[in-house]
């Protein structure tokens, strides 16, 4: 569904959900997840609803997962670099500090 129209950064490796993934630096955690073919990036605190990114720019919160074990954070805005552990957000997270 999603390809990629120019290969200009390096590549980088992350885990989501404990499986290995690999993306591009420079891409938000948002697209790297849609290029490993990742499409639930959240569920609801209240009825469990499975979400993903949505506007792509930070409005919308529906792309919310905890990157190396802090919650809320958003995919869309945040840069993917090496290493990083992504877990899908399960219900409310409390923002670190």
């Amino acid at each position: 569904m999603f390809e990629r129209l120019e290969r200009d950064g390096a590549e980088v490796s992350f885990t989501f959900a404990g499986q290995p993934c690999s993306g591009q630096e420079g891409d938000s955690v948002a697209a790297a997840l849609f290029g490993a073919g990742v499409r639930v990036f959240r569920n609801t605190p209240v009825s469990g609803a499975e979400r993903s990114a949505f506007c792509m720019i930070g409005a919308c919160f529906d792309c919310l997962v905890v990157i190396d074990g802090v919650g809320s954070r958003q995919a869309c805005l945040t840069s993917l670099r090496e290493g990083m552990v992504i877990e899908r957000q399960t219900g409310r997270r409390e923002p670190s500090k």
